[in-house]
């Protein structure tokens, strides 16, 4: 997956800054833990997952490449492959982005739609079933 594209001035990370992105990713998990088809799929304790989601999303938006300092190449599709994935899945993970973004006043409307933007192209990417799917 690329970083999306920077339509205003500087990275759509240096616009909405790491504080920003850091109560994004806190509010997207809160959303995420009460959601039937999410939380399934997701520990107990997401803070290591929050963080890594945060480490990501700093490099994807052109900050810093925290998540490849830390864990390697982020192989989003590979890593997620051992969890069934089907596209109500990407909607509902979508949704909770969406919601998140919602709560997020800090980040400017134009900067919320292009991080929701290309973030809806990593959903669909995620997709690793059929609709219907079960676990295994």
């Amino acid at each position: 997956m690329t970083a999306p594209l920077s339509l205003g001035q500087g990275s759509l990370y240096d616009r909405v800054g790491p504080d920003a992105l850091g109560a994004l990713v806190r509010r997207f998990y809160v959303h995420v833990a009460r959601d039937p088809l999410m939380s399934p799929i997701f520990p107990a304790d997401l803070s290591l997952t929050a963080e890594k989601q945060f480490a990501f999303l700093s490099g994807f938006l052109g900050g810093p490449p925290l998540y490849h300092e830390r864990f390697g190449h982020p192989r989003l599709r590979a890593r997620h492959l051992p969890f069934v994935i089907t596209p109500e899945r990407g909607a509902a993970w979508l949704a909770c982005m969406n919601a998140a973004l919602r709560e997020s006043p800090e980040i400017a409307p134009d900067d919320a739609r292009e991080l929701y933007a290309a973030l809806a192209r990593v959903a669909v990417h995620m997709v690793n079933a059929p609709s219907g799917a079960q676990e295994t």
